[in-house]
């Protein structure tokens, strides 16, 4: 009977099913996710000496659970080695994650030994990073291998491992050069294998459980890879080999640290590597056998078998016809097999015409042909494919400006590439009846399309913002009194990017917000606002001037909402500085108090208006001469 092979742990598994068996689903991860598989979350502690992983089922969990695509090419931040099993498989995953906080993880698959089958291998690869505090041996961090014959409650020990660092490199081990957070070593170990005899369990129910655990002080990590590799195939790979070949190539699980190979008597070794070539092919029926080892002597030695037939067929598989959409490349082909050799024409459009998946993204409609042999040169075989092209242009262009004012003959024009349909969209809403390339913007917002053609396929466009803006009106700014030849600040509205007081008579600086005025005489102006969009706004200011620094308040005044004379303030002549104003009633009560100006008195107190009566009002101020000004008086409020 032949060896079969099952998976590959980092944890990394290679999976090799009995003819007319089927896989055990998603066993490989190649679904792209975790069905059938059991995830679980949970925390570690030390109690009593004695290390416990505490997990219960919790469905895949973020950044506990992760699943990576092969294309990435990513590496391990700490080992640098590829998070991906090498073993050509497209998806892989990691067992928990380098943030600490006392975090344990585990991820565990059930399959049964087929009935018929005496003679079985498991084959698992692990990788394995963490951190080594110098805590007891208990508050480590780690991870468990558990492989358990589940029908008859037995751990298989030989292949259940456990990785605890403590204060000295681990065999296999390498020290990352980067350290952790607080100085704290990270220990790293590459992709190896372990070899699981299971011969003679016919039947039975086997588990594979892997855990990851965190320091019981919620400090420090440790985290491992997990992918699983299912070749589904009832000998070595290349062990059953073409009839019209001219070589045949046998190559053993990957990941071991040594590869003999023997004859059938093991009276002569054949090779030491992992792949062995014949050439020409042996005669058939010829039996090999390869002895495995694995790394730093976790796991088992073991002993794997092929019998070398030319009953292989292949069949070439080019995959269902695509729709390239001008953005994505589209993936075309099958899973890459072992020894199997493949070629696409044409090559244009093509990110690689040489292997088995190659993507797609040709600027014309397309058919693409794949031819496969084995490596032997035997089992020629063709498919075909088609890809059809309907790339659209995503480019949005921009005539005119995009920030302006109205009025100033000024515009925004977006424009699109064709297409067999287009929606312009305003802050992610669609407009009515824009469907056009060219679309002219009449209001603020962000601008986009979203451009569809026949065949189905879509694009969106950037986004641009457009502001469209309007001149604020013009006023005319309170009278100030300026006390004569001595400087006074004058103050203009500030919503705007410039300025300019016109004409600059008797001023230190017409293009300032607040320009000084020195002068013996009045003085009429026109000040020019402009903003970042461009429109211009005109304010007016009369300055007039007195012959000293003094404070006046109106006599009276009527809060009826007319719109005349509903105020009191005092009106400040050379004063540069208003220090308080205050105002009382009859009875000395505190009506209103300011320090600004420009804040008048309503009449209300409260939001509540007072009676008709004599105010008694105070006022202090700084004058341009530097002296201090006090005056008081009354006002009449008249309802």
């Amino acid at each position: 009977m032949l060896r079969a092979f099952l998976m590959s742990l980092a944890a990394c598994f290679f999976y090799v099913e009995m003819m007319a068996q089927g896989c055990p689903p998603n066993i490989d991860f190649e679904a792209g996710n975790f069905n059938n598989w059991t995830c679980y979350t949970g925390f570690t502690a030390s109690v009593g000496g004695v290390n416990q992983i505490n997990l219960t089922v919790s469905g895949p969990t973020f950044n506990r659970h992760t699943m990576y695509t092969a294309s990435t090419g990513e590496t391990d931040p700490y080992g640098g080695f590829s998070v991906h099993c090498p073993n050509g498989s497209r998806h892989s995953i990691r067992l928990g994650n380098d943030q600490g906080g006392g975090e344990a993880e585990g991820i565990s698959y059930e399959f049964a030994i087929p009935a018929n089958r005496n003679e079985y291998s498991l084959i698992y690869q692990y990788a394995v990073v963490f951190e080594d505090p110098v805590h007891e041996v208990s508050q480590q961090p780690r991870m468990v291998v558990e492989i358990t014959n589940v029908t008859d409650n037995e751990i298989i020990s030989c292949s259940s491992l456990t990785f605890i660092p403590f204060g000295n490199i681990l065999p296999g081990f390498f020290e990352s050069s980067t350290k952790g957070p607080d100085g704290t070593p990270i220990w790293c170990k590459d992709w190896s294998a372990v070899s699981i005899n299971l011969d003679h369990l016919a039947g039975k129910t086997i588990k594979l459980f892997f855990k990851t655990a965190d320091c019981t002080f919620r400090r420090h990590f440790g985290y491992a890879y997990i992918d699983v590799n299912s070749e589904c195939s009832s000998e070595f790979v290349g062990a059953t080999f073409c009839a019209d070949d001219t070589a045949v190539t046998v190559t053993a699980p990957y990941g071991y640290q040594n590869y003999t190979w023997y004859n059938n008597n093991f009276t002569q070794v054949l090779g030491n590597e992992q792949r062995l070539r014949f050439y020409p092919p042996p005669p058939v029926g010829t039996t090999v056998a390869v002895e495995v080892i694995p790394y730093n002597g976790y796991g088992c030695i073991d002993t794997l078998y092929a019998r070398l037939v030319d009953t292989l067929k292949l069949r070439a598989h080019a995959g269902s016809d695509a729709l390239y959409c001008g953005n994505e490349p589209v993936m075309i082909g099958e899973n890459p097999k072992p020894e199997v050799v493949y070629s696409w024409s044409p090559a244009i459009g093509l990110s690689d015409p040489n292997i088995a998946d190659p993507l797609a993204s040709p600027q014309t409609t397309t058919t693409y042909l794949l031819t496969v042999r084995s490596s032997g040169g035997g089992c020629r075989n063709q498919d075909s494919v088609v890809v059809r092209s309907s790339s659209l242009d995503s480019t949005l262009t921009v005539l005119g400006k995009t920030v302006y004012c109205l009025g100033n003959d000024d515009s925004t024009v977006l424009n699109v590439q064709a297409a067999d349909k287009i929606q312009w969209y305003k802050n992610g809403v669609p407009v009515t009846g824009a469907n056009k390339p060219r679309y002219e913007v009449t209001q603020t917002g962000s601008y986009s399309a979203v451009l569809s053609s026949n065949l189905g396929c879509t694009v969106n466009t950037r986004s641009q913002s457009v502001l469209i803006d309007q001149a604020k009106p013009g006023i005319t700014y309170p009278v100030e009194y300026a006390a004569i030849n001595l400087p006074y600040s004058l103050q203009a509205r500030t919503f705007g990017t410039s300025v300019l007081w016109q004409p600059s008579t008797y001023l230190d600086n017409p293009s300032s917000v607040t320009p000084m005025f020195k002068g013996a005489t009045e003085q009429s102006y026109t000040i020019r606002i402009e903003t970042v969009t461009g429109c211009v706004t005109v304010d007016t200011q009369l300055v007039k001037v007195v012959p000293q620094a003094d404070i006046f308040v109106p006599t009276a005044f009527t809060p009826n909402g007319d719109g005349m004379n509903d105020i009191l303030r005092p009106v400040l002549m050379g004063i540069k500085q208003l220090t308080y104003f205050r105002i009382y009633n009859r009875w000395g009560q505190l009506l209103h108090e300011t320090r600004i100006a420009s804040a008048e008195w309503d009449g209300k107190v409260g939001g509540v208006p007072q009676p008709s009566g004599v105010v008694v009002w105070i006022a202090e101020g700084i004058g341009s001469d530097g002296r201090i000004y006090t005056r008081k008086g009354t006002s009449v409020l008249i309802r």
